[in-house]
């Protein structure tokens, strides 16, 4: 059994599918499970839709009939005149999602996240499934909500991999050919979660783990695994080799590639991760495995923005001990707060967070009642693996001040 996971940007159009199943002929697909992604920028649309339902309900059905459109139009494009079965499909999955919104009474948004962005993958893998059929590949669709089980942790949900692994075998048994949804799962009361943004990547590596699959692949927009990202990076390389322990660091540091938590599972069984192009699908691409570090040893540049820096110090100027800092890690917790730094001294604590759930307001709050607190909002975190002369002479040209910087032995890092 192989896996094959496809994007958002793989399958953005209709002609983004005809290629799918032009790589599946092109590559072979027998016992291969298909975890597909939200078409193009759906994920983000439905994000929309939900601030909208939030904040100005009037705005909530023009975002829904947009991007109903949008999927029946690739619809059309793709089955011409044989499009109204899959239609009637698509159709009904937004009147269900209508149905929730106009009938929901919950207030927790990570809880009506989760049960509207996660049409997206329904969708797509709807799509999917029902083109390849019609292209001749005969296939099944799996519904993961049925097979990967999770806590009630809206969003961001943990695995109960003991359950999960039960429900993939058997939903897939006798089925040599499957499409099935990247990110989501549900809980006990069958409520959907999700495993956190591009966690697509994780659903992959869940069923390779689960049905002890030869590898994994990820299909992407980009040859492989590049020592940056084109799209902000200049005179990219491509990574041809790299070993589960290089790779696990890079997604931890903030990899845009691969998930932080795909590789941990498929470390487990040393089962292969490809990386390749779905635009030149025999090209070599990167593998991850058990081996050599880094193959170019090349500087890996890596960067986030949009990064909140805070700076706290004691009212009394008393010492930052553990107490203080046991206190400070509990609240960027509890307000869901992504640590991507911290560094401390005697009487100061600097913490770079990810503010992705907006809850900063509410934390500062509780934060100011004990410490004073300087706020730098908006800056960017460069994360630079392998460092070396010619990755310093980058960041000094970047032009701007730096405001914290840290270094390990293979690691720098830099707040501007």
């Amino acid at each position: 059994m192989k896996v094959f996971k496809f994007g958002g940007a793989s399958v953005r159009d209709a002609a983004g599918v005809k290629n799918l199943v032009s790589v599946l002929k092109e590559v072979g697909y027998d016992k291969t499970i298909v975890v597909v992604s939200a078409m193009g920028k759906t994920t983000n649309a439905l994000e929309k839709i939900l601030d909208n339902y939030f904040n100005d309900s009037k705005k909530t059905i023009d975002g829904l009939v947009q991007l109903k459109q949008y999927h029946i139009q690739i619809v059309k494009n793709l089955f011409g005149n044989d499009s109204f079965e899959i239609e009637e499909t698509i159709n009904k999955l937004f009147e269900e999602l209508s149905g929730f919104l106009n009938s929901n009474k919950s207030p927790n948004y990570s809880f009506v996240y989760d049960q509207v962005v996660s049409i997206g993958e329904l969708l797509s893998s709807k799509i999917v499934h029902a083109f390849m059929k019609f292209s001749g590949l005969k296939n099944y669709w799996l519904d993961s909500r049925k097979c990967i089980k999770t806590d009630d942790y809206y969003r961001a949900a943990n695995l109960n991999w003991e359950l999960t692994s039960q429900n993939i075998k058997n939903g897939l048994k006798g089925h040599s050919l499957a499409v099935t949804q990247g990110f989501i799962g549900s809980n006990s009361n069958n409520f959907t979660t999700t495993l956190g943004r591009e966690g697509s990547d994780y659903s992959a590596a869940i069923f390779a783990y689960v049905l002890n699959a030869s590898s994994l692949t990820i299909w992407k927009d980009v040859p492989g695994v590049l020592n940056g990202d084109p799209r902000v990076f200049k005179k990219t390389k491509l990574l041809k080799k790299i070993s589960y322990r290089e790779a696990i660091e890079l997604a931890f540091y903030g990899a845009s590639v691969i998930h932080p938590k795909t590789l941990q599972p498929l470390q487990r069984k040393e089962i292969p991760l490809f990386v390749k192009s779905f635009e030149n699908p025999k090209n070599e691409g990167t593998v991850v495995l058990k081996g050599k570090n880094l193959d170019p040893v090349v500087p890996c540049y890596i960067l986030k923005k949009n990064q909140v820096l805070l700076r706290l110090s004691t009212i009394d100027f008393s010492f930052i001990v553990e107490e203080n800092i046991s206190y400070i890690f509990r609240l960027l917790h509890e307000y869901q707060m992504t640590v991507e730094l911290i560094q401390n001294s005697a009487i100061s604590f600097s913490v770079c967070i990810n503010n992705k759930y907006n809850k900063l307001d509410e934390l500062l709050l509780i934060l100011r009642a004990k410490f004073n607190v300087e706020v730098n909002d908006g800056v960017d975190l460069f994360t630079v693996r392998h460092f070396n002369q010619e990755a310093s002479n980058f960041i000094q040209n970047i032009g701007k001040p730096i405001l914290l910087e840290q270094r390990t032995e293979e690691t720098a890092q830099f707040i501007i």
